[in-house]
């Protein structure tokens, strides 16, 4: 049974041939790799011969709306998924893919969308292998949810963790930050600017398995997406015990990113990124790393912007351009909800 709908009707997540229609059609031809079977099924001698302990991850996206500067859901879904693999030290190898439609969803939309996947995967080499199709009344969705779930195996040697840092490591940002917050705000029409700002939504697993390779005492690796830069060093200070001492001057930040901030009173540290990491390194490793990060487009932007400290345990301070310092706090609210 062709596809020939325009838009998803509840016949499309009933089981029958305007689903299978829909699966066939749109997903299995547009993904390539995915298994017509209740489960995609890996050789387990192909994982190990890659390293000794399995990752894995699942995250869901909302983002509102689907499309925005520089991606979409569905590049998003991908690459946060990759990332979260690739920042716990895998090699990101395989993923799933669940997707809740609502009805009246166009499906030239859903082309769109599964096609951005295709090539966020295709651009992470990873392999969309297995997924999930729900339909809902109209109304009880918004358009397009995605969950996806990723696997990856890590090598041998390899043992991050938020709670390595140690006092006189250097803290390593892979480039600017909020850039992805800005986009969405764009593309909400809840900011003019005459300067675009595209999402940074990219996978970062190439990048990250360059650090590792040139670098393996790299102590801690966390993607910041929502919550951003603040929430991730709260993290690696809660865990590690110790202190972080950042300082403003030396955050990346693009000119428009830091206009749309001072105008609508927004703290840049906590703008969600989909394609920043943090690395806290030994001291001495800190030069020659972050000379490769630049030569990586996704570490183009990278700096060094702080160090870890003895005092205070547990907490984040900024020194700013005034001299002056502040603690940074954890998140406790929501900047943008939706934003991922």
């Amino acid at each position: 049974m062709p596809l020939h709908d325009t838009h998803i009707n509840l016949a499309h997540g009933s089981g029958g041939k305007a689903m299978r229609a829909l699966i066939e059609e749109l997903f299995v031809d547009t993904f390539g790799h995915v298994q017509p079977e209740d489960s995609a099924v890996l050789p387990l001698a192909a994982l190990a011969s890659r390293g000794d302990r399995l990752a894995f991850t699942t995250d869901s996206y909302v983002v509102d709306p689907l499309f925005f500067p520089g991606a979409d859901i569905g590049a998003l879904a991908v690459a946060g998924t990759v990332n979260d693999l690739a920042v716990s030290g895998a090699c990101p190898l395989a993923l799933s893919c669940g997707m809740v439609l609502e009805e009246g969803l166009e499906i030239d939309t859903l082309r769109r969308v599964a096609a951005s996947m295709r090539d966020m995967a295709d651009r992470a080499g990873v392999s969309i292998v297995t997924g999930d199709t729900k339909v809902v009344e109209r109304g009880a969705a918004d358009r397009l949810f995605i969950n996806t779930a990723g696997i990856g195996v890590v090598p041998d040697g390899i043992a991050l963790s938020a709670g390595n840092a140690r006092p006189g490591d250097q803290v390593i940002v892979s480039g600017t930050v909020g850039d992805h917050g800005v986009a969405i705000l764009i593309a909400r029409n809840q900011l003019a600017l005459e300067a675009e700002v595209a999402s940074d939504c990219q996978p970062l697993n190439g990048l990250v398995g360059t650090m590792l390779r040139s670098c393996p005492a790299i102590r801690c690796l966390r993607d910041a997406t929502r919550g951003g830069v603040a929430t991730v060093l709260n993290e690696f200070a809660a865990a590690s015990g110790a202190g972080i001492l950042i300082r403003e001057r030396d955050l990346p930040l693009r000119e428009p990113v830091r206009g749309a901030c001072e105008i609508l009173g927004l703290d840049p540290l906590y703008l969600a990124n989909e394609g920043k990491l943090l690395a806290v390194v030994p001291a001495d490793a800190a030069g020659s790393l972050l000379e490769m990060m630049r030569s990586d487009p996704a570490g183009a932007d990278a700096a060094v912007i702080g160090e870890v400290t003895r005092e205070p345990a547990g907490m984040v301070v900024m020194k700013t351009i005034f001299g002056g310092e502040r603690i940074v706090d954890m998140l406790t609210g929501d900047q943008l909800p939706r934003i991922c």
